[in-house]
């Protein structure tokens, strides 16, 4: 007679993750890396044991122990990736072939069977369209082998890419569809299906207070009075235009404006370089020479006076933050943005976010962002133009921002995550139906004092 627990805690269940990205450098090649990276890490330091399946470095282990053995890695489709240098995605339908007729049937016998034998309940993860047809084979493996009933599968849609490769009928039988925003449920739901929202996360890390002389070292360096950023592909989505054409009329009215632009490798950024300068905006680019702070700060002052500079260097995380908090606009103004972890990082890090309409669930109106409408530049120019009037409102926004991005943190994501695996378990039969509160090792976040009298008497702490 199998066991059924109360609720999903480490001691009695294993996590699986299937995705084509993962934490190697060849496997990251965006946001997907990011996020399985961080979830498998946040659930092994809760204690979950936790396999993560990814097309991995060819010259990497096939298998690797992390968090004290807690995080198992399985680097898969090696043998094909030694063939195809240049990344994950290099050789993408071979790999996929292999994906598929391999991965189902080594996780039920290697880890559903031996987990189920010890009476643990097994929850498998699902990533990206990349990963629908294995999860589909999966459950029905798991099913002839009458081990379906023991294992809880959740597949995750990040964005639209490849949507009409998927068996939309057949994923939805055999899994439980998840996504990232309400913006994508709504998406979804045109097509028939009612997936569950569970927001993206960020590091705990990124909420810490940046320091003010990191800060003032930047705006120094750069000289402007009006300080932009913008970080993002070069994609005609993330609308470069507005924010190019938003800098232009600021320069108009005699605003001394500074864009700070980091793109990507597209083609779409030489056209808006070449469509600043038609607009009579100076455009420089900024070198680091020395992979530091004060070389990143040195090349911004290199590259100064100029209405665009255009960072050449990778930016590291940590000097993103102080970026962010530095301007008086991170512009995260995508015209469709299934969830817009950009313009969440930047309010971690206390920083004035002007973000699109879409997916960005978090972003609340003139009380922790501006959320933008349109495509108009005036919208961007008004909005920075309000907080250069009203400087208090701007020492507000920031705080609120900041107490607002600590409610989205992974552990917060996790806990989401799990809630919902507990209640699906619970119709499946895997679990009693009596749930118990369950003690994370995390603290949890405070309630986001936006809308507190308090917050007024305290904004100034928070830049």
């Amino acid at each position: 007679m199998t066991v059924r627990c109360i609720d999903i805690t480490p001691a009695n269940t294993d996590f699986v993750i299937l995705s084509f990205e993962g934490p190697d450098g060849y496997s990251m090649a965006g946001g997907l890396g990011v996020r399985v990276n961080k979830l498998s890490a946040t659930l092994a330091t809760m204690g979950f044991t936790t396999h993560l399946f990814f097309v991995g470095d060819p010259y990497a282990q096939e298998e690797e122990l992390s968090y004290h053995g807690k995080l198992i890695l399985h680097r898969w489709c090696q043998w094909i990736s030694r063939y195809h240098p240049n990344g994950v995605y290099d050789g993408e339908e071979g790999k996929l072939r292999d994906f598929n007729e391999s991965i189902p049937r080594f996780v039920k016998d290697c880890i559903v069977k031996p987990s189920v034998a010890k009476g643990r309940l097994v929850v498998i993860l699902g990533e990206e369209w990349h990963t629908t047809e294995a999860m589909c084979r999966l459950s029905d493996a798991l099913y002839y082998d009458g081990l379906r009933d023991r294992a809880v599968l959740f597949w995750n849609a990040n964005n639209t890419f490849s949507f009409h490769r998927i068996n939309w009928s057949r994923l939805n039988f055999t899994t439980t569809i998840t996504t990232v925003s309400r913006y994508m449920k709504h998406i979804m739901w045109d097509m028939g299906l009612n997936p569950l929202v569970i927001p993206n996360g960020i590091p705990r890390q990124l909420l810490r207070k940046v320091k003010p002389s990191l800060v003032d070292n930047v705006r120094k360096a750069v000289g402007a009075e009006i300080l932009l950023c913008k970080v993002a592909r070069w994609d005609p989505d993330k609308r470069w235009q507005q924010a190019i054409e938003a800098t232009a009329k600021l320069k108009e009215r005699g605003c001394k404006t500074t864009l700070l632009a980091r793109g990507g490798i597209e083609h779409h950024g030489q056209e808006v370089i070449d469509k600043a300068r038609s607009l009579g905006l100076v455009v420089r680019e900024a070198n680091a020479r020395q992979r530091s702070y004060y070389g990143y700060v040195e090349s911004l002052h290199e590259a100064s006076p100029a209405d665009v500079i255009d960072i050449k260097f990778q930016l590291p995380p940590d000097f993103l933050e102080v970026l962010y908090c530095a301007a008086d606009g991170v512009l995260a103004n995508s015209g469709r943005e299934p969830f817009g972890l950009v313009g969440l990082e930047a309010m971690a890090a206390g920083g004035i976010v002007l973000t699109g309409c879409t997916g960005e669930d978090y972003a609340i109106p003139f009380v922790n962002a501006f959320v933008l409408e349109t495509a108009d530049p005036m919208e961007i120019v008004n909005s920075v133009l309000y907080i250069q009037d009203s400087p208090e409102e701007g020492l507000r926004m920031r705080c609120a921002a900041k107490c607002t991005a600590a409610q989205f943190t992974w552990e917060s994501a996790v806990q989401n995550l799990i809630t919902k695996l507990e209640n699906q378990a619970r119709i499946q039969g895997a679990l009693k139906d009596k749930p118990v509160p369950y003690e994370s090792p995390f603290e949890p976040s405070k309630v986001p004092p936006e809308l507190s009298p308090t917050v007024m008497k305290e904004a100034a702490s928070c830049r």
